[in-house]
Parts: C-alpha cells; structure tokens; sequence
C-alpha cells in the first residue's frame, strides 16, 4: 500500500496530474464552442434511454398478459410494444445522423482553426518537427479531439442516466437483483486500473510510430525519381517492412492484453448473468415476482451490465484524448507570428506606389537556436530600380539573410527597416516600417527548388493575384521569357502542372516561379538562387526584363553564379558573419575564376 501511496504521489510531483489538467483544459476551449451540439446530442441519447426503458415495461407487461390468457389486453400493448420499437428505431436513425453531421462538422471546424494555427505559428520553431509528423498530428489527433469534444461528455451524461434509471427500476421492483448488478463491478474496476497505465504507454507509443511512418511515407514518395536513381527500391521496401512489424508487434502486444481482459470480462458477465437468471427463476417460483418481471430484470441487468463497461471505457478514451491534445499543444502554442501591423503595411504601400521601398539593414545580429552564429555586424541595403546581388560560399548565411528579410527569423540584434523611396540608410529622414511577417506582403520571393503547385499554369499564378487576367499572366510570363514555351502548348496557359513542377523542365519551372513573382506586383523581389537553372544568356534575359519594368522594383537575389554579378547595382560578400560590398576589381575576379 506504501509503494502504491508513493507512486502517485512521484506521479503528482512530476506533474502528471498537473499535465493531465492542462490538456483538459485546453480541450475546453475547444469543447464550450459546441455545447448547443452536445446539449442536443445528449438529448437524444437520454429521450433513446427513456424509450428503451419503456420498452422494458412494456415487454414485461406483454409477457404477463400472454403467461395470465388475458387476450383482450394483448393487442394493445403489442400495437404499443411495436410503436415503441418504431420510436426507438427512428431516434436511432436520427441520433446517428445528427451525430455524423454534427461530428464531421466540428472536426473540420477545429481542424481548420489548427490548420490556421500551424500556419502562422514561428518558422523555426516548426523546423524542429518532420512534415510527417506534422500531418499526423493535424489529422489524425485533431480528429480524436473532434470526436472527444463531441462524444466523451454527453456519452458520459447519457451512461450515468441510463445506469442511475436503469438501476433506479431494479429496485422500484425488485431490490435484491441489484445485487446482481454490481457483482461485476469490482473487476471491471481493477482491470480498468491495470489498463490505464498500458493505454497512456500504448498511445504514446502508437502517436509517435505512426509519425514516424507517415514521414517515411511522405518522403518516399517525394523522393521516388533520387530513390529510382541509386537504385535504393529494395533497401526502402525493406525499411517500411520494418516499420510496419514494429506497429505490427506493438498493436498485438497490447491486442493480446485486450484479449485476456476481455475475456475475463465475459467470464464475469456471464456469471453474472447466469446467477441473475437463476435468482429470477427462484423468485417466479417462490412467487414474489411474476414471470414477465424476470425477463425485464434480466434485460436491465445486462443494460447494467453493459452500460458500466461503457462507463469504464471512458478512462482509456480520456486518455487517448488528453495524449492527442498534448501532441497539438505542442504545435499551437509554440511562439505565433504576429500579424497586428496588417494594416499600417497596406497604407505604407499605398503611399510608395510610384517611388517604390528601400530596404536597410544595419548591424544585424542572429545566430541559431543551436548556438551557431550566423551574423555578428552584418549590413546591406537595396532600392528601388537596383539588382543587389548576395555572394559567398554555401552554408555561410545567403539564404538566412532572405529569410530575415521575410521574418520567418527574428532578427537578434541591430536595425532592419523598409523606407520610402530611394533612402541611403535606416539614419535617413523619411517614413520607415519595421520588418515584421505583416511586411511579407510587400515581397514576392522565389525560393531554391521547384516551387510549382499541382494544377493550371494559370490557377498557379492567381494564387498570388486571385484577379489576374488573361492578359496579365501572359505580360509576365513573357517577362520571365516563359511565354516562347507555354504559348506552344496545347492548352496555353490552362495547361496542367503536375505536383511539383512535374511536366516541365527545371529551367521553365524556375522561370514561371519568377513570373508569379512578378504577377504579384509587389515592391521588393527576392530571387533565391532563383535562375541556377538556366543558361546564362537566358538568365540575363530575365534579369534584364525585370529591371527594364517601369515598376519600381528593388530585386535582390543571392547567387553562386558569379556571371550575373555585371548586371548587378551592388554585390554583397558575406565574409566573417558579415556583408561587404564588393569592388570592381573583386566581382571581374570573381567572373574570370569562375
């Protein structure tokens, strides 16, 4: 009893109770949204256990009737025995409709509302966890917490009323059958505290695997043409065998405990059964109960029966839920990015419409979470009509520096700013704004890779401007020099691009990057080693278009092709943790080694 004593009060000072609470509560937050639903659900559940009682009398008084030849009453309780049955029939029909409707209703609300909250959640907090995994908690435990919110109160309500009504009639009648009832409490009750432990285990265990399979998978697949490649078909085939017999072993470890337990548990229902049958048959013999109430006390001691086994099974199904709830508090209450300056960054576009936006960054500081410095005094600056390329080896902060620009990283140290016009630093007079994911609307980035949805040509360039004509998407696609091939396709631009970029070459993926870019019409575009892929002479073309656009455009790009760098206003070196502006001399040499 002393051990017992002390391993929950090791589990309470670990804040297991206090872990549990939290996770009940977040679900709260989610669940008093729906009380309307829940009130309505657990109506029905308790107007079906009504009927169901009602049923019982009636049966009971049916099978007196026919037992005591009283023929002229067996028509009417049947006609009511039968319209009961009905009832029961439609509230069931009813109830599973409603709950269907009602269920896939909330799980897409919540899984909406956590799908918006994943997306604004900080960028490198989100890094820390496999896309697989990410999908899994999205889909899988948002959907038990759907299920949960819906199901666990109003089952729990309806349980406890059926049980309490049930039990309330045994007694009414007969009390001593409710002795029967409770004879297999006591194992239930021991067995559901044995299981807890393994079912808190089992779904931990079964949250991460299934992760871990979902990201193998996802994987995979993204990666057929590289698994193709080097020939590592049987090697991957052999890895998800693996997996599988490890979910495999653990489910069957855990199946054959359910097995065991549910076995014994019949053994006891059936005791139970059989001692409440023999007890019926004693009293119908002795005469205190007549033969139709038997049958009614069998039928409410199985509802008993059956009703504590729902009531026990609601411990593992809390379990299951508050487990989900901590893998989604994970995700959603990581740090949010903050979206509050919306509005004062539309304005401050507006009002630099026709001079364009400077960007100035001044000693800017930022090292990683894993202690890796990335900047120390870091500065740069570009503005409108200027191409501003960023130089340096891979791996020495090019394409941080872009994804400081964008604030997907907080910068740590230094100033960062956008200015009105053509501004010399962050020290000029004039309007400014900080950077803050709100300015993200004031760039169109194309990032490293195939960026191409699945889908039109045309519906992939209106995601960045959902009221572009026609007209518009093939003025930038001749910009990006991707008109001389889409225009040779059957179906222009309404031809379909397969899921990541499929269908079209790494060369033309890249250029219909850059005209949706360019179709966003916005003041400051990032080109992250956006034209790798194509030629040199066609890269120039682009680069050339761009900048001969009337718009007043600050571009910015970050390459390792040092070809481009005589078209460029201003190069950048990143070199010791900061950015050096090269000369003349520097870039030719750059060009001739290259």
């Amino acid at each position: 009893m002393k051990n017992k004593l002390a391993f929950y009060i090791s589990r309470i000072k670990a804040g297991a109770v206090k872990e549990r609470l939290q996770q009940t509560m977040w679900i709260y937050r989610y669940a008093r949204h729906y009380w309307l639903p829940m009130i309505f659900y657990t109506a029905l559940g308790m107007v079906s256990t009504v009927v169901a009682l009602l049923t019982s009398l009636v049966s009971r008084d049916l099978v007196d009737i026919i037992t005591g030849h009283q023929t002229g009453e067996v028509i009417r309780t049947f006609c009511f025995m039968i319209a009961l049955n009905v009832g029961a029939t439609l509230l069931s029909l009813i109830s599973d409709y409603a709950s269907s409707y009602i269920s896939m209703k909330v799980d897409a609300e919540i899984k909406a509302d956590i799908f918006d909250k994943i997306l604004v959640t900080d960028w490198e907090s989100l890094t820390n966890y496999h896309t697989g995994d990410l999908l899994t908690r999205w889909s899988s435990d948002a959907s038990n917490i759907s299920a949960g919110v819906l199901n666990f109160i109003p089952n729990l309500i309806i349980y406890l009323f059926r049980f309490v009504s049930a039990f309330a009639m045994v007694v009414y009648h007969d009390w001593t059958f409710a002795v029967f009832a409770f004879l297999g409490m006591p194992v239930s009750l021991i067995l559901s505290k044995t299981l807890l432990k393994r079912m808190v285990n089992n779904n931990k265990r079964s949250a991460a695997l299934g992760a871990k399979m979902s990201g193998f998978n996802q994987e995979t697949f993204s990666n057929i043409q590289t698994i193709k490649a080097f020939d590592l078909v049987r090697l991957y085939v052999a890895r998800l065998k693996q997996l599988q017999q490890e979910y495999i072993s653990m489910k069957l470890d855990f199946q054959k405990m359910s097995i065991g337990t549910s076995l014994l548990l019949s053994t006891v229902a059936l005791i139970v059964s059989y001692a409440s049958y023999g007890w019926g048959i004693y009293r119908v013999w002795s005469g205190a109960i007549s033969y139709g109430t038997m049958t009614m006390f069998l039928g409410l001691s199985g509802t008993l029966t059956g009703t504590l086994h729902n009531l026990t099974s609601l411990v593992p199904a809390a379990i299951s839920l508050t487990t989900s709830a901590g893998r989604l508090m994970d995700i959603v209450e990581m740090p949010r990015e903050d979206y509050s300056s919306d509005g004062e960054v539309e304005k401050f576009k507006e009002r630099h419409e026709s001079d364009g936006i400077s960007l100035c960054m001044e000693e800017i500081k930022y090292a990683y979470r894993t202690g890796t410095q990335v900047f120390e005094a870091a500065s740069f600056c570009a503005r409108p009509h200027e191409i501003v390329a960023i130089v340096g080896p891979s791996g020495e902060g090019k394409t941080t520096m872009l994804r400081l620009i964008l604030s997907l990283m907080p910068i740590q140290g230094g100033s960062a700013v956008l200015c009105g016009g053509s501004a010399e630093s962050s020290d000029d007079t004039g309007e400014k704004l900080k950077l803050s994911p709100s300015a993200r609307k004031l760039f169109s980035y194309v990032p490293q890779g195939n960026t191409m949805f699945s889908g039109t040509i045309a519906e992939n360039m209106r995601n960045v401007k959902p009221d572009a004509t026609d007209e518009d998407i093939r003025e930038v696609l001749k910009l990006a020099c991707a008109w001389e091939f889409v225009e040779k396709l059957p179906d222009g631009i309404n031809s379909e691009i397969k899921e990541r970029g499929g269908g079209f070459s790494e060369g033309q993926a890249q250029r219909l990057s850059i005209a949706r870019a360019l179709l966003r019409r916005s003041p400051i575009l990032l080109l992250d080693e956006a034209t790798s892929a194509l030629d040199v002479a066609m890269e120039r073309k682009v680069l050339k278009n761009i900048m001969q656009d009337k718009y007043p455009r600050t571009c910015i790009v970050t390459t390792h092709r040092p070809t481009v760098l005589n078209a460029c206003n201003r190069v950048y070196a990143i070199r010791n943790k900061n950015c050096e502006v090269l000369d003349r001399s520097e870039i030719d040499e750059m060009i001739k080694g290259f």
